[in-house]
């Protein structure tokens, strides 16, 4: 197999058809001969399932993944890899917002020797001013706080070879930031700069809650600084503790002292903050080596699909 074009699905009823129109015609378009577009259904609400089932009994390229339940963006596009045969993987996401006609050019790129093709955006179209700042300060932060080079203002949008992804299927991590792993592989990676469209239909599925957690999956798969600033926190304590303490034998020996609620609660709030802050940064890496040592699968296909029939 040349090519497999692999793309998460969640409650895309209102593009799907077009989706499969525009990746159809690039993938014919593109230079290769045989390729397979697998569509995963992460547990849709909507008509998405029955309108893949539809699209499978008239493109024998197709293979549907069904899964259990909504697992989310990152794990419903690791059973989506799981299933890929191509020498290359074209990942895409359903709302058309990269366009799946930059096949051809990232495969020109791809044949040279480059092992990752990620598209960079040089412009995001129909973005509320919140989002951009948003995105603007998560990639600062991660970039600040990761040990490995994570490219800014990229997304999972790439052209991968089977190399890349024979290393990716062999990392066990519950908690997955694909876009990081695959920085932390290595191997030849190049950027494609590109303008990003605005959704063909629909909204987005990530709420500020799911963003914040993608966030932490982020960070916390990719590096062990935050605790270590959390070190940083616990010494600016000690050396504020010491100051106090000083401050207070001072005042009783030379001065006269009466005891002030004020400040002895402005102290207690601040050391109790800090712990605080220091135990939480504590408790979040150790309930995620909790959840990866229990090894549980990362997602359940409840069935397959080809030519429109569960296989």
């Amino acid at each position: 197999m040349d090519l497999s074009v692999v793309i998460p699905c969640y409650n895309e009823e209102e593009s799907l058809v077009e989706l499969h129109r525009r990746v159809q015609s690039a993938c014919k378009k593109a230079d290769i001969k045989t390729y397979e577009i697998i569509l995963v259904n992460d547990g849709s609400s909507d008509s998405t399932l029955s309108l893949m089932q539809d699209l499978s009994k008239k493109d024998k390229t197709l293979l549907i993944i069904d899964l259990s339940r909504n697992h989310g963006h990152q794990i419903a596009l690791s059973a989506g890899l799981s299933q890929a045969t191509g020498d290359y993987i074209f990942i895409l996401d359903a709302d058309l917002q990269d366009p799946p006609e930059l096949l051809q050019p990232m495969l020109d790129r791809a044949k040279t020797g480059i092992d990752v093709v990620y598209g960079k955006r040089s412009v995001r179209k129909g973005e509320t001013w919140f989002k951009l700042i948003a995105a603007k300060v998560f990639y600062k932060t991660l970039s600040y706080l990761s040990d490995i080079q994570i490219p800014e203002n990229v997304g999972d949008f790439r052209l991968i070879s089977k190399r890349v992804l024979d290393q990716l299927q062999d990392m066990p991590e519950q908690h997955r930031f694909i876009r990081g792993m695959i920085a932390w592989i290595g191997f030849p990676q190049e950027a494609f700069l590109y303008e990003r469209d605005a959704r063909y239909a629909g909204v987005t599925k990530y709420s500020f809650t799911k963003l914040i957690q993608f966030s932490m999956d982020a960070i916390s798969s990719f590096s062990i600084r935050p605790l270590r600033i959390s070190l940083v926190f616990a010494l600016f304590g000690t050396l504020f503790a010491i100051f106090l303490g000083g401050s207070a034998l001072y005042s009783y020996f030379f001065r006269d002292t009466i005891s002030g609620w004020t400040s002895l609660a402005m102290i207690i709030a601040f050391f109790s903050s800090l712990q605080l802050i220091c135990i939480g940064l504590i408790g979040e890496y150790i309930g995620r080596t909790y959840i990866q040592t229990k090894k549980r699968p990362l997602y359940i296909i409840r069935r397959l699909y080809k030519n429109g029939e569960k296989i």
